[in-house]
């Protein structure tokens, strides 16, 4: 976090598609020194079940969730969507907001494929499969990293019937298998997953979006700031 991003009471305002999303990001608030109360949070659960009813993001669902993140971004010092499946909702949006909208997974990706190497994303819903591989095939062409998406078979199923403990084993061991084939990082694509990082046995903790999302952000308002003036 750069000098100056605690120095003022901020709000950062973050639209999810699940509710235990809430806890994963304010974890990583903790872990990053958020002051309490520093997040506020949306949960819109229909986006992404009326994503996976229409087989990936429509038309309609990103017009939906951009207006979303507009009404947000009027209340707050930027906004984080959670949510992958979403993610494009947020091409554009600086035009029309004062303030950053940001993916959490795009900071993912930056900071997955700057360490070099070969990066192996993992998703566990498929309709985040091709935005995450559009999103990480952009980051490539800057670092010149090599990356690979690959699905978790099964895990979206267990989380959707409550299993989250058995959930977050199925992503401990694709990681596991993704540093076995080689990965130099492994990067959680969705923020349900983060919970899974303390459960890899066969390489670094994997990347996940809640904290490499809130770092970018927090760096992003510390310069809005600064460039302020602000201390």
């Amino acid at each position: 976090m750069k000098r100056g991003a605690q120095n003022f009471k901020m709000k950062i305002a973050c639209l999810h598609t699940a509710q235990s999303n809430v806890a994963v990001f304010e974890e990583a608030a903790q872990e990053l020194g958020l002051p309490d109360g520093a997040l506020h949070h949306e949960v819109r659960p229909d986006l992404l079940l009326a994503a996976e009813d229409a087989g990936g993001l429509t038309p309609e669902l990103e017009r939906e969730t951009a207006s979303i993140l507009r009404l947000l971004s009027q209340e707050a010092d930027a906004v984080i969507l959670t949510c992958s499946t979403l993610g494009p909702s947020v091409d554009g949006l600086e035009e029309s907001t004062t303030v950053p909208v940001m993916r959490a997974d795009a900071a993912l990706a930056e900071q997955a494929l700057d360490a070099g190497g070969t990066t192996i994303a993992l998703c566990a819903v498929e309709t985040t499969i091709k935005p995450t591989t559009e999103l990480f095939a952009e980051a490539a062409k800057r670092s010149g990293a090599s990356f690979e998406v690959r699905l978790v078979p099964g895990a979206w199923a267990l989380f959707k019937a409550g299993k989250y403990d058995a959930y977050l084993s199925d992503i401990a061991r694709a990681a596991d298998a993704a540093y076995s084939d080689g990965a130099t990082t492994v990067a959680l694509a969705q923020a349900s997953m983060a919970g899974a990082v303390d459960l890899v046995k066969c390489g670094p903790k994997p990347l996940t979006s809640p904290i490499a999302g809130l770092r970018a952000v927090l760096d992003q308002i510390s310069e809005r700031h600064q460039d302020a003036g602000w201390p």
